[in-house]
């Protein structure tokens, strides 16, 4: 019996090490893939005057923060580590919420119009179809692992997500019927939603 449940004890550690090392993979996917979105997000963003193409490129520079601090706390688990870095992935959801809420506002009290974005468009269509299966695994790895960083950098990997078909739904609204509120109104809407899932993962990262 006793060696019945050194086996088990064995194999559950190798196991965990397994779904560890999975998710540091998962994060420097989301490192590797977020500069490469955030470079051509912003620029186009720039290009069209779009505030959610840019925030959308701001997102993704926050997504390569969080996956960074993800990297560091599965690379030497400790309490010290995870509850930091639930603050740090928290604190980036506020920045996040912050800029893009501001400038939303902004743009829709002086009626700012971005121009039609086709990059934009297909920037966000990509993004969709690649990171959504990626937010799934890192979901199920996370809870497997009972780790709570991973499941907060999750969430924030859903979060883009949303704002990716947020973000293909405003640049559509505005190229095909002109309707140049709905670029910022949808930006208001993630930052909104980024405010609330920063406040659930720092009041975590205090239990």
């Amino acid at each position: 019996m006793t060696k019945l449940v050194e086996k088990m004890e064995k194999e559950n550690i190798v196991d965990k090490e397994a779904l560890r090392k999975k998710g540091i993979k998962l994060a420097w996917f989301i490192v590797g893939w977020d500069v490469i979105e955030g470079i051509v997000a912003v620029t186009a963003g720039l290009l069209a005057g779009s505030i959610a193409l840019i925030g959308f490129g701001i997102d993704s520079a926050i997504e390569v923060f969080a996956a960074l601090v993800v990297i560091w706390q599965l690379r030497k688990a400790s309490d010290a580590r995870y509850k930091t870095a639930l603050r740090l992935i928290a604190i980036s959801f506020f920045v996040l919420a912050a800029y893009v809420g501001n400038k939303s506002i902004s743009d829709l009290i002086e009626h700012h119009e971005p121009d039609v974005s086709i990059i934009g468009i297909v920037l966000s269509i990509v993004a969709t179809a690649v990171m959504i299966p990626v937010a799934i695994a890192q979901k199920r790895t996370g809870q497997a692992l009972g780790n709570k960083v991973l499941i907060a950098q999750a969430k924030e990997t859903w979060l883009s997500n949303y704002l990716s078909i947020s973000l293909l739904v405003g640049l559509s609204l505005n190229a095909i019927f002109g309707l140049w509120w709905a670029d910022p109104a949808i930006a208001l809407l993630i930052a909104v939603v980024a405010a609330k899932e920063g406040w659930e993962a720092w009041e975590e990262a205090d239990e």
